[in-house]
């Protein structure tokens, strides 16, 4: 009812242990294009100071993904899961949740809809085009439709009792937001986790609500539901900022320069877009919130190329990172910010 999206056929599901889960979460993660692509960028990310030096990536995600999971649908085994340690009450808006995603895989075939998008661009043979950097973030924008309508749902659920929705309750978005990102007593991990990973797991499921309650107020449910995933998002940006996907804009491709011959004494290591979400983790952490918040709707592009020593796969690590903005002004400004911090990492 929530989201017109039709009923095609039941639904199997089942009770799912902790360590049932944990084993599924670790073979997703060696089996997940995405999970195998972070591990890779881990050294990307401690190069430009977004986790710490020590920071054993692989370990914390089992641990954390094993303290913050209360469900989950399997698309390839068309099942929901729920946790068999949690009561009845924290189950049930869960289930909202994860039907939705159920629905959404009987309309439009959730796992290889995920896969659009430019792919793992290391693992390609040909050297990266401006359409590949473009198409780099599809991945991320299209998993922020998907959590982001099924937290409607959710909500949706929990506040039909008191006749209310999303759509006229912005205090309770809010208010859901922000404890997202802070972690409390009984999620030691996430909460002493680093502003990055905060940031990065979370994205889909606050930016994607915001997305999705723009959308409703903007052409109602079709809109919202069917039509975002029908003609999906391709970035952060359009995600993080809704009218610049309902408008239709379109920033042009960032020029490249020609990897195979300006890097010809090096090995490419991992390559990809630094997106206007990516900037906003950057700004956050060397700049504080309020700096993200006033500049990286200025971002206009960027993206990072790392590479290694040709032969030399232990390093040390080499990183191109090229971002443009909106004016002189403002890239002066983030030119500014990310100076003072480079030697602090």
């Amino acid at each position: 009812t929530d989201t017109d999206l039709p009923i095609k056929h039941d639904v199997k599901r089942r009770l799912t242990s902790r360590d049932e889960l944990v084993a599924y979460m670790t073979k997703h993660m060696s089996d997940d294009a995405d999970a195998k692509r972070l591990r890779r960028s881990e050294l990307v990310l401690k190069k430009f100071g977004l986790l710490p030096a020590d920071f054993d990536l692989g370990k914390f995600l089992v641990a954390l993904l094993r303290e913050q999971i209360a469900g989950y649908y399997d698309p390839k085994t068309k099942t929901v899961n729920l946790l068999d340690w949690l009561g009845v009450e924290q189950q049930r808006p869960v289930l909202a949740h994860e039907l939705t995603h159920a629905l959404q895989d009987q309309s439009f075939g959730l796992e290889k809809w995920m896969k659009a998008g430019a792919g793992d661009l290391v693992e390609q043979r040909k050297a990266p085009t401006a359409a590949d950097i473009e198409n780099d973030e599809m991945s991320t924008a299209r998993q922020a439709v998907v959590e982001g309508q099924a937290m409607v749902v959710l909500v949706d659920y929990m506040l039909a009792p008191a006749g209310r929705t999303v759509v006229n309750s912005p205090d309770v978005i809010d208010t859901l937001k922000q404890a997202m990102l802070g972690g409390t007593a009984d999620s030691p991990e996430f909460r002493d986790a680093p502003i990055f990973i905060k940031q990065e797991l979370t994205f889909p499921y606050r930016y994607g609500l915001d997305f999705e309650v723009a959308l409703l107020k903007n052409g109602g449910k079709e809109k919202a539901y069917a039509r975002a995933l029908e003609d999906p998002p391709h970035s952060s940006r359009q995600i993080m900022e809704p009218e610049t996907y309902l408008s239709g804009e379109h920033i042009a491709p960032m020029p490249l320069p020609d990897f195979k011959q300006d890097f010809k004494s090096y090995d490419k290591f991992d390559i990809g877009a630094m997106g206007e979400f990516d900037v906003a983790v950057l700004l956050d952490q060397y700049a504080g919130e309020t700096s993200a918040h006033a500049l990286c709707p200025d971002w206009r592009g960027g993206y990072y190329y790392a590479v290694m020593p040709k032969g030399k796969p232990s390093g040390p690590l080499g990183l191109l990172y090229v971002s443009r903005w909106s004016n002189a002004e403002k890239a002066e400004q983030f030119a500014a910010i990310y100076a003072e911090w480079l030697s602090q990492r």
